[in-house]
């Protein structure tokens, strides 16, 4: 039996999580959560999770939940993946910038775009400032990707970074510019990607079939 269970919905927040596992490599178990049916309110489930949502990630007796929490643990807890960048290193700086960036400025900023108040809160109320600061940010980072944020190496920070900008992108939450969808064809063409997405994918008739 896997040591790697994901509790997901398909497709939610926690596909990044599965494309996350799929770039780790190791055997993994999925339990579908629906929220059609209501089991993401269920006591079983608050006892894992009691945000109730998804992802939630089980490895052992560990329970670890928040998406980009659960891809810096997977990177952590699977060095030989390289999905981390290490203590001492100098560039882990931006690797936990980037790992950060994404909940706590780009999908804000996303989610203020897709349900506007009537109105704006001030500037310095909100985490992530504004949506065009948070455009630039991003931008200059996918301008910058040699292929990836942090250079050479694939981290869990493109993980994060790929899907919320993906995300964004499809729903035309975010400019389709030529450097975002770019940065968004390498990480398209990694093979663990096109398998997660594909896992999702069947996932998603499961769900949809009962």
């Amino acid at each position: 039996m896997p040591a790697l269970t994901l509790y997901h919905a398909a497709p939610s927040r926690s596909s990044l999580v599965l494309w996350m596992l799929e770039e780790v490599g190791e055997p993994y178990d999925v339990r579908l959560v629906s929220f059609k049916r209501g089991e993401n309110t269920r006591p079983e489930f608050l006892a894992i999770n009691p945000m109730g949502k998804v992802p939630v990630l089980k490895h052992g007796e560990t329970i670890i939940t928040e998406a980009a929490a659960i891809c810096a643990y997977l990177a952590d807890a699977y060095p030989a993946a390289r999905l981390a960048v290490p203590v001492g290193d100098p560039r882990r700086g931006a690797y936990l910038k980037w790992l950060f960036f994404g909940p706590s400025c780009l999908e804000p900023a996303i989610l203020e775009r897709a349900y506007p108040r009537q109105q704006a809160p001030p500037r310095a109320a909100l985490g992530f400032g504004d949506f065009d600061s948070v455009v630039n940010v991003l931008a200059e980072g996918a301008t910058a990707a040699h292929p990836y944020l942090l250079g050479e190496q694939f981290t869990a920070a493109d993980v994060v970074i790929g899907s919320g900008l993906r995300w964004g992108v499809k729903f035309g939450l975010l400019p389709a510019r030529g450097d975002f969808t770019t940065f968004l064809a390498r990480l398209d063409a990694r093979p663990a990607y096109a398998r997660a997405a594909a896992h999702d994918a069947r996932l998603q008739k499961q769900q949809e079939g009962g």
